[in-house]
């Protein structure tokens, strides 16, 4: 778990443990709590910009709603 939280590829594991398949490794390689939180973290895109207009604001929008609605 240190060699694959240090950077190195999973392979090149495999090949020092002396096993024969890669889901061998992968198996008993378990990434700790940290690891999986840092990934998620790194793979998240902000969706919501703080630029938003308060709606009630947006007259344009009132209109479209008030006429929708009739």
């Amino acid at each position: 778990m240190h060699l694959l939280e240090s950077g190195v590829n999973l392979v090149y594991i495999r090949d020092l443990l002396g096993q024969l398949s890669v889901t061998t490794t992968e198996h008993y390689a378990r990434v700790n709590s940290g690891r999986k939180r840092k990934a998620l973290e790194s793979a998240y895109t902000e969706l919501v910009t703080q630029d938003i207009p308060y709606w009630k604001v947006d007259t344009d929008l009132l209109k479209w709603q008030n006429e929708f609605c009739r």
